[in-house]
């Protein structure tokens, strides 16, 4: 099979899809991989790296999608790359697709087999190639709340730690899955005064086990949440239906309700996002401002520190890759386990509910 990397062309994306050792691996069991030229350096991985371990390397992404059967990315496809995707090829990416009708439309259109990282489940029932991102924009969330509290980026000038005989910030987090825990670690350790909200009663359970003194775990319920929103500094939203778009859990009326200057940071903005009032922004453009709160909602978090996400990615991702080039398409569908059920599109119809009823679209079970 042939192997395509595109360089990622979404705003200050720097992640790349695959290692050289992956290449190397790929390469070893008799497939071609072609990468675009100059795709890993925003990782630190430079061209040669990736012609030492047996790649051929790519003038443009339009020359990738040209020769390659198989796509692997890191984004879902960007409206200038619609075009360069043809009929029966496969693209292993992040889709979100819940979020964009453009996008969902684009990809029944183009007639390709679109394999969804954050829908493929393991056989415990886990997302493994959605876990390490959730793991780095969770840490990264309270990183960059603290940034934005400071009072030159329009936020209240609280400093999350506090200091002697000065409160600490109050930090609540919307939901206590990977992105959720990681943020309140991190949270913790910054000495917060922290919340984490849930509906999963065990979950609840076990992060109060885990989670130093500063963390408290809270039933997520409308009320509560109201409560939370009124004290907060900071507030993480970090909720995740797996394939459907997030619910909303702050509307906009409730901004009112919040502190002027405090911030949100709205981890869920590539599935829709969690509060009423996000829009996907840009790390070179990453905020916004709705009834005196800050709103940071950068659809790409991980891509800002490329190397981390890059590394921490591949090591999920690279051997379904190799597995799916060893079966192909149809094979992996035929095989019934994890890449079958992460697959979202094929032949021009839906194969995820959640999608689907996100759009009000038909969809086809296996």
């Amino acid at each position: 099979m042939i192997i395509g990397v595109p360089k990622e062309v979404k705003s200050d994306e720097y992640r790349v899809a695959l290692l050289p050792v992956g290449v190397e691996e790929l390469v070893a069991r008799g497939h071609r991989v072609i990468v675009e030229s100059s795709a890993g350096v925003g990782s630190g991985l430079p061209d040669e790296d990736y012609l030492r371990a047996g790649a051929e390397l790519a003038a443009s992404g339009a020359d990738v999608f040209e020769q390659a059967d198989l796509i692997v990315k890191v984004k879902e496809p960007q409206p200038e790359e619609f075009a360069l995707i043809r009929s029966g090829q496969l693209l292993f990416t992040y889709f979100h697709l819940a979020a964009s009708r453009e996008l969902t439309d684009a990809m029944i259109d183009s007639g390709a087999t679109c394999f969804a990282y954050e829908t493929l489940r393991d056989a415990k029932g886990r997302l493994p190639l959605l876990t390490p991102m959730s793991e780095v924009a969770g840490r990264m969330s309270i990183q960059q709340g603290a940034k934005y509290l400071e009072r030159p980026q329009m936020g209240r000038g609280i400093l999350l730690g506090g200091v002697p005989g000065v409160p600490p910030a109050h930090i609540t987090i919307l939901g206590g899955g990977i992105v959720g825990s990681n943020a309140a670690k991190i949270a913790a350790g910054f000495q917060a005064d922290v919340a984490i909200l849930d509906v999963d009663l065990d979950r609840l359970r076990y992060l109060d086990d885990i989670m130093p003194a500063n963390v408290n775990t809270l039933y997520s319920d409308r009320h509560t949440i109201l409560e939370q929103i009124q004290r907060a500094d900071l507030v993480v939203g970090s909720v995740l239906i797996p394939g459907a778009k997030a619910p909303q859990l702050v509307r906009k009326e409730d901004l009112r309700l919040m502190k002027p200057g405090s911030v949100v940071i709205d981890v869920a903005v590539d599935q829709g996002g969690c509060i009423e009032t996000t829009r996907p922004t840009t790390h070179g453009n990453p905020t916004f401002i709705v009834d005196d709160v800050v709103h940071y909602c950068v659809a790409n978090m991980p891509g800002a520190v490329g190397r981390t996400s890059t590394f921490a990615l591949c090591n999920a991702t690279t051997p379904w890759v190799i597995r799916l080039a060893e079966l192909g398409g149809q094979g992996a569908i035929d095989a019934a386990g994890p890449l079958r059920e992460s697959v979202n599109v094929h032949q021009r119809t839906i194969t995820n509910a959640a999608v689907a009823n996100a759009f009000g679209m038909p969809h086809c079970d296996w």
